[in-house]
Protein backbone atom coordinates (compact mmCIF):
# COMPACT_ATOMS: atom_id res chain seq x y z
CA UNK A 1 0.00 0.00 0.00
CA UNK A 2 3.02 2.29 0.21
CA UNK A 3 2.60 4.91 -2.51
CA UNK A 4 4.34 8.26 -3.17
CA UNK A 5 1.36 10.18 -1.81
CA UNK A 6 1.84 8.49 1.56
CA UNK A 7 5.18 10.21 1.93
CA UNK A 8 3.67 13.57 0.89
CA UNK A 9 0.85 13.18 3.39
CA UNK A 10 3.30 12.17 6.07
CA UNK A 11 5.19 15.43 5.60
CA UNK A 12 1.97 17.43 6.07
CA UNK A 13 0.92 15.94 9.40
CA UNK A 14 2.79 17.65 12.19
CA UNK A 15 1.68 17.52 15.83
CA UNK A 16 3.50 20.80 16.56
CA UNK A 17 1.12 22.76 14.32
CA UNK A 18 -1.99 24.38 15.86
CA UNK A 19 -4.36 22.75 13.32
CA UNK A 20 -5.91 19.55 14.75
CA UNK A 21 -4.26 16.41 13.39
CA UNK A 22 -7.45 15.01 11.89
CA UNK A 23 -7.96 18.26 9.93
CA UNK A 24 -4.38 18.11 8.69
CA UNK A 25 -5.15 14.62 7.34
CA UNK A 26 -8.44 15.84 5.82
CA UNK A 27 -6.73 18.75 4.08
CA UNK A 28 -3.86 16.58 2.91
CA UNK A 29 -6.11 13.91 1.37
CA UNK A 30 -8.31 16.51 -0.38
CA UNK A 31 -5.23 18.12 -1.82
CA UNK A 32 -3.88 14.79 -3.06
CA UNK A 33 -7.24 14.14 -4.76
CA UNK A 34 -7.26 17.61 -6.31
CA UNK A 35 -3.69 17.13 -7.63
CA UNK A 36 -4.62 13.83 -9.24
CA UNK A 37 -2.30 11.74 -7.09
CA UNK A 38 -5.35 10.02 -5.59
CA UNK A 39 -7.81 9.17 -8.37
CA UNK A 40 -11.53 8.34 -8.30
CA UNK A 41 -12.07 4.78 -7.11
CA UNK A 42 -8.62 4.44 -5.54
CA UNK A 43 -8.59 2.55 -2.22
CA UNK A 44 -7.01 4.11 0.84
CA UNK A 45 -5.12 2.28 3.54
CA UNK A 46 -7.08 0.98 6.50
CA UNK A 47 -7.45 3.41 9.37
CA UNK A 48 -4.99 1.33 11.37
CA UNK A 49 -2.52 1.16 8.49
CA UNK A 50 -2.61 4.90 7.81
CA UNK A 51 -2.32 5.68 11.52
CA UNK A 52 0.84 3.55 11.65
CA UNK A 53 2.29 5.29 8.57
CA UNK A 54 1.61 8.74 10.01
CA UNK A 55 2.46 7.95 13.62
CA UNK A 56 -0.91 9.08 14.97
CA UNK A 57 -3.71 7.53 16.98
CA UNK A 58 -6.08 5.33 14.93
CA UNK A 59 -9.07 7.34 16.22
CA UNK A 60 -7.58 10.43 14.55
CA UNK A 61 -7.61 8.71 11.15
CA UNK A 62 -11.12 7.32 11.75
CA UNK A 63 -12.35 10.86 12.49
CA UNK A 64 -10.69 12.17 9.30
CA UNK A 65 -12.17 9.37 7.18
CA UNK A 66 -15.66 9.92 8.65
CA UNK A 67 -15.41 13.64 7.92
CA UNK A 68 -14.36 13.04 4.31
CA UNK A 69 -17.10 10.43 3.79
CA UNK A 70 -19.70 12.89 5.14
CA UNK A 71 -18.41 15.56 2.77
CA UNK A 72 -18.56 13.20 -0.22
CA UNK A 73 -14.83 12.91 -0.94
CA UNK A 74 -14.61 9.29 0.16
CA UNK A 75 -16.99 6.34 0.27
CA UNK A 76 -16.95 3.35 2.60
CA UNK A 77 -17.42 -0.16 1.25
CA UNK A 78 -17.54 -2.07 4.49
CA UNK A 79 -14.98 -4.82 4.69
CA UNK A 80 -13.58 -3.87 1.28
CA UNK A 81 -12.27 -0.63 2.72
CA UNK A 82 -12.45 3.11 2.05
CA UNK A 83 -12.02 4.53 -1.41
CA UNK A 84 -11.99 7.87 -3.19
CA UNK A 85 -15.51 8.58 -4.43
CA UNK A 86 -15.93 7.31 -7.98
CA UNK A 87 -18.20 10.24 -8.93
CA UNK A 88 -15.46 12.87 -8.58
CA UNK A 89 -14.14 14.40 -11.81
CA UNK A 90 -10.69 13.28 -12.83
CA UNK A 91 -7.89 15.74 -12.11
CA UNK A 92 -4.75 16.10 -14.17
CA UNK A 93 -2.04 13.86 -12.68
CA UNK A 94 0.55 15.70 -10.64
CA UNK A 95 3.91 16.33 -12.24
CA UNK A 96 6.95 15.11 -10.40
CA UNK A 97 8.42 18.61 -10.43
CA UNK A 98 5.46 19.98 -8.42
CA UNK A 99 6.58 20.87 -4.88
CA UNK A 100 5.46 18.63 -2.09
CA UNK A 101 2.45 19.76 -0.09
CA UNK A 102 2.78 21.57 3.20
CA UNK A 103 0.14 23.40 5.20
CA UNK A 104 2.19 26.58 4.86
CA UNK A 105 2.38 26.28 1.06
CA UNK A 106 -1.42 25.90 0.83
CA UNK A 107 -2.02 29.03 2.95
CA UNK A 108 0.65 31.12 1.25
CA UNK A 109 -0.27 30.48 -2.37
CA UNK A 110 -1.10 33.57 -4.40
CA UNK A 111 -4.68 33.69 -5.72
CA UNK A 112 -5.16 32.31 -9.21
CA UNK A 113 -7.75 34.98 -10.02
CA UNK A 114 -7.58 38.71 -10.73
CA UNK A 115 -8.59 41.12 -7.98
CA UNK A 116 -8.33 44.80 -7.06
CA UNK A 117 -5.00 45.10 -5.28
CA UNK A 118 -4.70 47.78 -2.60
CA UNK A 119 -2.73 50.95 -3.35
CA UNK A 120 0.81 51.37 -2.15
CA UNK A 121 -0.30 53.21 1.01
CA UNK A 122 0.35 51.01 4.06
CA UNK A 123 -2.41 49.79 6.32
CA UNK A 124 -2.75 51.74 9.55
CA UNK A 125 -1.75 48.87 11.78
CA UNK A 126 -0.90 49.19 15.48
CA UNK A 127 2.74 49.96 16.07
CA UNK A 128 5.03 47.80 18.15
CA UNK A 129 7.43 50.67 18.70
CA UNK A 130 7.72 52.40 22.05
CA UNK A 131 5.92 55.59 21.06
CA UNK A 132 3.19 56.18 18.48
CA UNK A 133 2.46 59.84 17.85
CA UNK A 134 -1.10 59.88 16.55
CA UNK A 135 -2.85 62.60 14.59
CA UNK A 136 -5.36 63.63 17.24
CA UNK A 137 -6.76 60.69 19.18
CA UNK A 138 -8.27 60.86 22.67
CA UNK A 139 -6.71 59.19 25.68
CA UNK A 140 -8.59 55.93 26.21
CA UNK A 141 -7.17 55.71 29.73
CA UNK A 142 -9.44 58.53 30.84
CA UNK A 143 -12.73 56.75 30.26
CA UNK A 144 -13.77 54.77 33.37
CA UNK A 145 -14.14 51.11 32.46
CA UNK A 146 -16.79 50.51 35.14
CA UNK A 147 -19.05 53.10 33.51
CA UNK A 148 -18.65 51.41 30.12
CA UNK A 149 -19.30 48.02 31.72
CA UNK A 150 -22.55 49.24 33.29
CA UNK A 151 -23.71 50.67 29.98
CA UNK A 152 -23.08 47.36 28.21
CA UNK A 153 -24.87 45.40 30.92
CA UNK A 154 -27.86 47.71 30.68
CA UNK A 155 -27.91 47.45 26.89
CA UNK A 156 -27.77 43.66 27.00
CA UNK A 157 -30.52 43.43 29.62
CA UNK A 158 -32.82 45.75 27.68
CA UNK A 159 -32.15 43.91 24.41
CA UNK A 160 -32.96 40.57 26.02
CA UNK A 161 -36.08 41.94 27.71
CA UNK A 162 -37.47 43.39 24.48
CA UNK A 163 -36.29 40.60 22.14
CA UNK A 164 -33.81 42.81 20.32
CA UNK A 165 -31.02 40.22 20.00
CA UNK A 166 -31.96 39.86 16.33
CA UNK A 167 -31.15 41.55 13.04
CA UNK A 168 -31.97 45.23 13.17
CA UNK A 169 -32.26 48.47 11.25
CA UNK A 170 -29.31 49.13 8.88
CA UNK A 171 -29.58 52.79 9.92
CA UNK A 172 -28.53 51.71 13.41
CA UNK A 173 -29.98 51.56 16.91
CA UNK A 174 -33.14 53.65 17.27
CA UNK A 175 -32.13 54.84 20.74
CA UNK A 176 -28.69 55.96 19.56
CA UNK A 177 -30.11 57.75 16.52
CA UNK A 178 -32.51 59.53 18.87
CA UNK A 179 -29.64 60.50 21.18
CA UNK A 180 -27.36 61.74 18.40
CA UNK A 181 -30.16 63.70 16.73
CA UNK A 182 -30.94 65.40 20.06
CA UNK A 183 -27.24 66.20 20.58
CA UNK A 184 -26.92 67.69 17.10
CA UNK A 185 -30.06 69.80 17.57
CA UNK A 186 -29.15 71.22 20.97
CA UNK A 187 -25.37 71.56 20.66
CA UNK A 188 -24.69 72.08 16.93
CA UNK A 189 -27.86 73.65 15.58
CA UNK A 190 -28.76 70.92 13.08
CA UNK A 191 -32.48 70.55 12.40
CA UNK A 192 -32.47 66.75 12.38
CA UNK A 193 -34.47 63.86 13.74
CA UNK A 194 -33.61 60.15 13.98
CA UNK A 195 -34.78 59.71 10.37
CA UNK A 196 -31.86 61.93 9.33
CA UNK A 197 -29.22 59.78 11.05
CA UNK A 198 -27.40 56.62 9.98
CA UNK A 199 -24.97 55.04 12.45
CA UNK A 200 -21.64 53.95 10.97
CA UNK A 201 -18.49 52.19 12.12
CA UNK A 202 -16.56 55.36 12.83
CA UNK A 203 -16.15 58.52 10.77
CA UNK A 204 -14.02 56.84 8.08
CA UNK A 205 -16.85 54.40 7.42
CA UNK A 206 -19.22 57.36 7.29
CA UNK A 207 -17.06 59.06 4.66
CA UNK A 208 -16.86 55.89 2.57
CA UNK A 209 -20.61 55.24 2.76
CA UNK A 210 -21.33 58.84 1.79
CA UNK A 211 -18.93 58.55 -1.14
CA UNK A 212 -20.36 55.20 -2.22
CA UNK A 213 -23.88 56.63 -2.17
CA UNK A 214 -23.05 59.97 -3.81
CA UNK A 215 -20.31 59.30 -6.35
CA UNK A 216 -20.35 57.57 -9.70
CA UNK A 217 -17.12 56.56 -11.48
CA UNK A 218 -15.61 59.58 -13.18
CA UNK A 219 -17.22 62.19 -10.90
CA UNK A 220 -14.95 64.98 -9.68
CA UNK A 221 -14.46 65.52 -5.96
CA UNK A 222 -12.53 68.55 -4.73
CA UNK A 223 -10.26 68.36 -1.69
CA UNK A 224 -7.86 70.83 -0.13
CA UNK A 225 -4.18 70.69 -1.01
CA UNK A 226 -3.56 69.32 2.48
CA UNK A 227 -6.26 66.99 3.70
CA UNK A 228 -7.24 63.70 5.34
CA UNK A 229 -5.63 61.05 3.14
CA UNK A 230 -7.99 58.13 4.02
CA UNK A 231 -10.91 60.22 2.72
CA UNK A 232 -9.07 60.76 -0.56
CA UNK A 233 -8.47 57.00 -0.77
CA UNK A 234 -12.18 56.35 -0.16
CA UNK A 235 -13.22 58.70 -2.97
CA UNK A 236 -10.77 57.10 -5.37
CA UNK A 237 -11.97 53.64 -4.38
CA UNK A 238 -15.45 54.75 -5.47
CA UNK A 239 -14.11 55.83 -8.88
CA UNK A 240 -13.88 59.58 -8.25
CA UNK A 241 -11.43 61.93 -9.94
CA UNK A 242 -9.90 63.75 -6.95
CA UNK A 243 -8.65 67.27 -7.63
CA UNK A 244 -6.92 69.60 -5.17
CA UNK A 245 -7.80 73.22 -4.50
CA UNK A 246 -5.86 75.82 -2.56
CA UNK A 247 -5.59 76.24 1.19
CA UNK A 248 -4.29 79.08 3.34
CA UNK A 249 -4.36 80.17 6.97
CA UNK A 250 -8.09 80.90 6.78
CA UNK A 251 -9.10 77.58 5.26
CA UNK A 252 -10.04 76.48 1.76
CA UNK A 253 -9.42 78.95 -1.07
CA UNK A 254 -12.99 79.57 -2.28
CA UNK A 255 -11.74 81.51 -5.30
CA UNK A 256 -9.89 78.40 -6.39
CA UNK A 257 -13.04 76.36 -5.80
CA UNK A 258 -15.01 78.73 -8.04
CA UNK A 259 -12.39 78.55 -10.79
CA UNK A 260 -12.57 74.77 -10.77
CA UNK A 261 -16.39 74.79 -10.75
CA UNK A 262 -16.47 77.02 -13.81
CA UNK A 263 -14.51 74.34 -15.64
CA UNK A 264 -17.53 72.11 -15.03
CA UNK A 265 -18.49 68.78 -13.53
CA UNK A 266 -17.83 69.08 -9.78
CA UNK A 267 -19.91 66.57 -7.81
CA UNK A 268 -18.69 67.29 -4.27
CA UNK A 269 -16.11 68.95 -2.08
CA UNK A 270 -14.70 67.35 1.06
CA UNK A 271 -13.92 69.68 3.95
CA UNK A 272 -13.00 69.65 7.64
CA UNK A 273 -14.06 73.25 8.32
CA UNK A 274 -14.23 73.14 12.12
CA UNK A 275 -10.56 72.20 12.57
CA UNK A 276 -8.99 71.79 9.16
CA UNK A 277 -7.16 68.51 8.84
CA UNK A 278 -4.19 68.62 9.19
CA UNK A 279 -3.51 72.34 9.79
CA UNK A 280 -6.17 72.85 12.54
CA UNK A 281 -7.37 76.25 11.20
CA UNK A 282 -11.11 77.07 11.27
CA UNK A 283 -12.82 78.04 8.03
CA UNK A 284 -13.85 81.69 8.30
CA UNK A 285 -17.60 82.54 8.24
CA UNK A 286 -17.36 84.61 5.07
CA UNK A 287 -15.73 81.71 3.25
CA UNK A 288 -18.40 79.31 4.51
CA UNK A 289 -21.12 81.51 3.08
CA UNK A 290 -19.27 81.95 -0.20
CA UNK A 291 -18.83 78.20 -0.45
CA UNK A 292 -22.58 77.70 0.04
CA UNK A 293 -23.35 80.19 -2.72
CA UNK A 294 -21.08 78.19 -5.01
CA UNK A 295 -22.76 74.92 -4.00
CA UNK A 296 -26.14 76.38 -4.93
CA UNK A 297 -24.84 77.89 -8.14
CA UNK A 298 -23.00 74.79 -9.37
CA UNK A 299 -25.12 72.15 -7.61
CA UNK A 300 -22.43 70.21 -5.76
CA UNK A 301 -22.53 68.53 -2.36
CA UNK A 302 -20.41 69.50 0.63
CA UNK A 303 -19.12 66.53 2.63
CA UNK A 304 -18.44 68.07 6.04
CA UNK A 305 -16.28 65.92 8.31
CA UNK A 306 -16.71 67.32 11.83
CA UNK A 307 -14.46 64.82 13.52
CA UNK A 308 -13.69 66.61 16.83
CA UNK A 309 -16.34 69.30 17.29
CA UNK A 310 -16.61 68.75 21.04
CA UNK A 311 -13.15 69.98 22.00
CA UNK A 312 -12.69 73.74 22.05
CA UNK A 313 -10.66 75.69 24.61
CA UNK A 314 -10.73 79.41 23.79
CA UNK A 315 -14.24 80.26 22.59
CA UNK A 316 -17.47 78.77 21.35
CA UNK A 317 -16.98 76.88 18.07
CA UNK A 318 -18.55 77.95 14.81
CA UNK A 319 -21.73 76.08 13.94
CA UNK A 320 -21.35 73.36 11.32
CA UNK A 321 -22.16 74.32 7.74
CA UNK A 322 -24.85 71.63 7.89
CA UNK A 323 -26.73 73.66 10.50
CA UNK A 324 -27.71 76.34 7.97
CA UNK A 325 -27.54 74.48 4.66
CA UNK A 326 -28.82 70.94 5.29
CA UNK A 327 -29.89 70.37 1.69
CA UNK A 328 -26.34 70.79 0.39
CA UNK A 329 -24.35 69.16 3.19
CA UNK A 330 -23.63 65.55 4.09
CA UNK A 331 -22.47 65.77 7.70
CA UNK A 332 -20.13 63.08 9.04
CA UNK A 333 -19.32 62.86 12.74
CA UNK A 334 -18.01 60.48 15.34
CA UNK A 335 -18.34 59.56 18.99
CA UNK A 336 -14.86 58.02 18.94
CA UNK A 337 -13.15 61.17 20.19
CA UNK A 338 -15.69 61.51 23.02
CA UNK A 339 -15.83 57.86 24.01
CA UNK A 340 -13.24 55.38 22.76
CA UNK A 341 -11.95 54.77 19.22
CA UNK A 342 -12.33 51.03 19.83
CA UNK A 343 -16.13 51.38 20.01
CA UNK A 344 -16.20 52.44 16.31
CA UNK A 345 -19.27 54.66 16.38
CA UNK A 346 -19.70 57.33 13.73
CA UNK A 347 -22.73 58.73 11.97
CA UNK A 348 -24.02 60.53 8.90
CA UNK A 349 -26.61 63.31 9.17
CA UNK A 350 -28.36 64.23 5.93
CA UNK A 351 -31.81 64.52 4.34
CA UNK A 352 -33.93 61.41 4.84
CA UNK A 353 -33.80 60.34 1.19
CA UNK A 354 -30.01 60.27 1.28
CA UNK A 355 -29.97 58.42 4.63
CA UNK A 356 -32.29 55.77 3.18
CA UNK A 357 -29.86 55.33 0.27
CA UNK A 358 -26.92 55.03 2.70
CA UNK A 359 -28.87 52.44 4.69
CA UNK A 360 -29.31 50.41 1.51
CA UNK A 361 -25.54 50.41 1.03
CA UNK A 362 -25.11 49.31 4.65
CA UNK A 363 -27.55 46.46 4.06
CA UNK A 364 -25.36 45.23 1.18
CA UNK A 365 -22.07 45.32 3.08
CA UNK A 366 -22.83 44.96 6.78
CA UNK A 367 -26.53 44.24 7.20
CA UNK A 368 -26.61 46.32 10.35
CA UNK A 369 -24.21 47.78 12.86
CA UNK A 370 -23.34 46.51 16.32
CA UNK A 371 -26.67 46.97 18.09
CA UNK A 372 -25.40 46.20 21.59
CA UNK A 373 -22.50 48.65 21.34
CA UNK A 374 -24.81 51.29 19.87
CA UNK A 375 -27.35 50.80 22.66
CA UNK A 376 -24.56 51.01 25.23
CA UNK A 377 -23.49 54.35 23.70
CA UNK A 378 -27.11 55.51 23.82
CA UNK A 379 -27.19 54.59 27.50
CA UNK A 380 -24.10 56.75 28.11
CA UNK A 381 -25.82 59.68 26.39
CA UNK A 382 -29.14 59.24 28.20
CA UNK A 383 -27.55 58.80 31.63
CA UNK A 384 -25.43 61.93 31.27
CA UNK A 385 -22.18 59.96 31.52
CA UNK A 386 -21.05 61.11 28.10
CA UNK A 387 -21.49 64.77 28.99
CA UNK A 388 -19.68 64.30 32.32
CA UNK A 389 -16.79 62.53 30.62
CA UNK A 390 -16.59 65.24 27.96
CA UNK A 391 -16.28 67.95 30.60
CA UNK A 392 -13.56 66.04 32.45
CA UNK A 393 -11.65 65.16 29.29
CA UNK A 394 -11.80 68.72 28.00
CA UNK A 395 -10.19 69.99 31.19
CA UNK A 396 -7.42 67.40 30.92
CA UNK A 397 -6.83 68.11 27.24
CA UNK A 398 -6.78 71.87 27.81
CA UNK A 399 -3.89 71.44 30.25
CA UNK A 400 -2.08 69.02 27.93
CA UNK A 401 -2.46 71.47 25.03
CA UNK A 402 -0.63 74.22 26.88
CA UNK A 403 2.02 71.82 28.19
CA UNK A 404 2.60 70.48 24.66
CA UNK A 405 3.08 74.00 23.28
CA UNK A 406 5.60 74.75 26.02
CA UNK A 407 7.44 71.47 25.46
CA UNK A 408 7.56 71.99 21.67
CA UNK A 409 9.04 75.45 22.06
CA UNK A 410 11.54 74.14 24.58
CA UNK A 411 12.60 71.20 22.40
CA UNK A 412 12.85 73.00 19.04
CA UNK A 413 13.24 76.70 19.83
CA UNK A 414 12.98 78.85 16.72
CA UNK A 415 13.41 75.85 14.43
CA UNK A 416 9.69 75.06 14.60
CA UNK A 417 6.59 77.11 13.91
CA UNK A 418 3.12 76.44 15.26
CA UNK A 419 -0.01 78.14 16.51
CA UNK A 420 -1.56 76.76 19.67
CA UNK A 421 -4.94 75.54 18.37
CA UNK A 422 -8.16 76.98 19.79
CA UNK A 423 -9.71 73.52 19.66
CA UNK A 424 -9.21 69.98 18.51
CA UNK A 425 -6.68 67.45 19.72
CA UNK A 426 -3.60 68.07 17.57
CA UNK A 427 -0.87 70.58 16.67
CA UNK A 428 0.41 71.39 13.19
CA UNK A 429 4.17 71.85 13.30
CA UNK A 430 6.06 73.36 10.37
CA UNK A 431 9.80 73.85 9.97
CA UNK A 432 11.49 76.88 8.35
CA UNK A 433 14.32 74.56 7.35
CA UNK A 434 12.73 71.51 5.73
CA UNK A 435 16.00 69.64 6.24
CA UNK A 436 14.99 69.40 9.92
CA UNK A 437 11.73 67.78 8.85
CA UNK A 438 13.54 65.39 6.52
CA UNK A 439 15.89 64.34 9.32
CA UNK A 440 12.98 63.78 11.73
CA UNK A 441 11.18 61.52 9.28
CA UNK A 442 14.39 59.65 8.47
CA UNK A 443 15.65 59.09 12.00
CA UNK A 444 12.60 59.09 14.33
CA UNK A 445 11.73 55.41 13.67
CA UNK A 446 15.26 54.38 14.66
CA UNK A 447 14.75 56.26 17.93
CA UNK A 448 11.51 54.41 18.66
CA UNK A 449 9.01 57.02 17.50
CA UNK A 450 6.46 56.49 14.74
CA UNK A 451 4.42 59.30 13.19
CA UNK A 452 2.50 60.13 10.01
CA UNK A 453 4.57 61.22 7.05
CA UNK A 454 4.40 64.91 6.19
CA UNK A 455 3.74 63.92 2.59
CA UNK A 456 0.73 61.78 3.49
CA UNK A 457 -1.45 64.91 3.82
CA UNK A 458 -0.55 66.46 0.45
CA UNK A 459 -2.77 66.15 -2.61
CA UNK A 460 -0.54 68.18 -4.92
CA UNK A 461 3.16 68.85 -5.28
CA UNK A 462 3.14 72.46 -4.10
CA UNK A 463 1.29 71.75 -0.84
CA UNK A 464 3.15 72.72 2.30
CA UNK A 465 4.73 70.19 4.60
CA UNK A 466 4.44 69.74 8.32
CA UNK A 467 3.81 67.27 11.11
CA UNK A 468 0.39 66.76 12.64
CA UNK A 469 0.91 65.52 16.19
CA UNK A 470 -1.87 64.72 18.61
CA UNK A 471 -1.37 65.94 22.16
CA UNK A 472 -4.48 64.56 23.88
CA UNK A 473 -3.47 60.90 24.08
CA UNK A 474 -0.12 61.70 25.73
CA UNK A 475 0.45 62.61 29.34
CA UNK A 476 2.63 65.68 29.77
CA UNK A 477 5.75 63.66 30.56
CA UNK A 478 5.12 61.38 27.57
CA UNK A 479 4.71 64.35 25.22
CA UNK A 480 7.88 66.00 26.52
CA UNK A 481 9.93 62.84 25.96
CA UNK A 482 8.48 62.35 22.47
CA UNK A 483 9.24 65.93 21.43
CA UNK A 484 12.79 65.70 22.75
CA UNK A 485 13.22 62.54 20.71
CA UNK A 486 11.99 64.32 17.58
CA UNK A 487 14.39 67.19 18.24
CA UNK A 488 17.19 64.67 18.63
CA UNK A 489 16.20 63.10 15.32
CA UNK A 490 16.45 66.54 13.72
CA UNK A 491 19.92 66.98 15.14
CA UNK A 492 18.89 69.74 17.57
Amino acid sequence: MARPWNMALGEVVDASKPTPLYLQIVHGLIHEIERGRLTSGAYLPSSRGLATMLGVNRKTVVLAYEDLIAQGWLTSHGTRGTMVSDVLPKSAPARSVQPELTVESVDAKAPAYAFHAPPARPLALPSDTRTRLDEGSPDGRLFPEEVLGRAYRSAIQRAARHNRMLYGDPRGSASLRDGIAAMLRTERGLAVGPENICITRGSQNAIFLAARTLISPGDTVLVESLTYEPAVAAFRACGARVEAVGLDDQGVDVEDVERRCREGGVKAIFLTPHHQFPTTVALRPERRLRLLLLARQFNFAIIEDDYDHEFHFESQPLLPIASYAPSYVIYAGSLSKLLLPALRIGYIAAPKAFIDAVAHTVSLTDGMGNALTEDAAAELIESGELRRHARKATQVYAARRLAFAEAAAEAFGDRVRFKTPDGGLAFWLTFPDENDLDRIEAHAPDLGVRLASSRSFATREDAGRGLRIGFASLREDEARRALRTLAKAAGI
